[in-house]
C-alpha cells in the first residue's frame, strides 16, 4: 500500500511502477474516431486534385455506407468524375486521404486499388472492341494462373491452369446470365449498341470480385429498357452486400434509387443527405438543381 498526493494510502499501488502519460499520446477515444465505422467501407478525407494552377477537387469530404447506393451530383465542372479518378489511382491527388476498410489507398496504382476490392466503370466504355463479349470477360478476373508462362507451358501445372479457366470461363457465363448479355457472348464487343457496352462493362468489373463499385454515368445514352435493367441489376447487387458510388446526371434516377446524394461544387461538397432533404437544401438548388426540382 502506498501514498497519493494528499496523503491519502492507496491500495495496490506501487509508486515505482507509476509512469508519467504522455500528454501528446492519443486515447483509445481519439484513435477509434479517426477510424472508419465498419458500415463505412470507403472514405474520401480533405481531398485535393491540383493542374497547374486549376483546382479541380478542393478539399472534399465524405463516406459511403456499406450495402448503399449514393449518388454524387454537381454540375459540370463541380469535380465528380476528377473525384472518382483520385480514389481509383488514375490521378494522384496534391492532398487528403482515400481509404478503403481502413486501409490508406491514396495514390496507389489503378491495379493495386482494384486489387483491394474497388473499381470503377467510365463514362465511355472501354471494352476491346475486336474481342468478342466471352473475351472481355475473362480478361477481368485476378490472379490469373495462366498468366504465367511456365504454369501455362508445364504438363504438371497446367492441368491447374485447364481447371481455374474452366472456372473462370463458369462464372462469366453466369456473370453474362446475370446482365442478361448471355446470347451476346460470341458476338464482338465492338458490334454492341451503347446500352449493351455498359452492361458489359458492369459485368466485366464485377468479374474483379470488388466490394466497392464506382459508376460514372453508367445510364448515359441508355434507353429506358436497358436503363430499368441496369438499375435492378444494381439493386440485385447492393442486396448481395456490394456499395455502389454513382455519378449520374439525371435527377429522377438519383432521386428515386439513391438512398443518399452527396452534392458537389467548385470541387467541394456542398451537401451530404438524403434526397428529400437535398431537394430542399437551398444552396443545393440555387448552385444546381434549380428547376429540375
Amino acid at each position: 500500500m502506498s501514498e497519493s498526493d494528499t496523503g491519502v494510502a492507496i491500495e495496490g499501488e506501487n509508486p515505482e511502477e507509476i509512469t508519467d502519460i504522455d500528454p501528446e499520446e492519443d486515447s483509445d477515444v481519439e484513435r477509434a474516431a479517426r477510424e472508419i465505422p465498419p458500415g463505412r467501407p470507403l472514405r474520401v478525407d480533405d481531398l485535393r486534385m491540383e493542374f497547374g494552377g486549376l483546382t479541380a477537387v478542393d478539399g472534399a469530404g465524405f463516406a459511403i455506407e456499406e450495402g448503399s447506393l449514393t449518388g454524387l451530383i454537381g454540375p459540370n465542372g463541380a469535380g465528380k468524375s476528377t473525384t472518382f479518378d483520385c480514389i481509383t489511382g488514375v490521378h494522384r491527388p496534391t492532398g487528403g486521404s482515400v481509404k478503403l476498410h481502413n486501409e490508406e489507398i491514396t495514390g496507389l496504382q489503378p491495379y493495386e486499388i482494384a486489387a483491394r476490392g474497388l473499381v470503377r466503370t467510365f463514362q465511355i466504355t472501354r471494352e476491346l472492341q475486336e474481342m468478342t463479349v466471352l473475351e472481355n470477360m475473362l480478361l477481368a478476373p485476378r490472379g490469373q494462373q495462366g498468366e504465367s508462362l511456365w504454369r501455362a507451358v508445364l504438363p504438371g501445372v497446367r492441368r491447374s491452369v485447364q481447371a481455374q479457366e474452366r472456372e473462370l470461363r463458369e462464372r462469366a457465363w453466369e456473370t453474362l446470365e446475370f446482365f442478361e448479355i448471355d446470347h451476346l457472348a460470341e458476338e464482338y464487343a465492338g458490334n454492341l449498341s451503347g446500352g449493351q457496352r455498359k452492361l458489359l462493362e458492369m459485368a466485366r468489373a464485377l468479374l474483379t470480385d470488388p466490394e466497392v463499385v464506382l459508376l460514372d454515368e453508367p445510364l448515359a445514352g441508355v434507353n429506358p429498357t436497358l436503363e430499368r435493367k441496369l438499375l435492378e441489376r444494381i439493386d440485385e447487387l447492393r442486396e448481395q452486400g456490394y456499395t455502389f458510388l454513382l455519378v449520374e446526371h439525371d435527377m429522377d434516377v438519383i432521386m428515386e434509387n439513391c438512398e443518399r446524394v452527396i452534392v458537389m461544387h467548385q470541387g467541394r461538397v456542398l451537401a451530404d443527405d438524403a434526397p428529400a432533404a437535398i431537394r430542399e437544401n437551398e444552396q443545393v438548388i440555387d448552385a444546381y438543381l434549380g428547376a429540375n426540382v
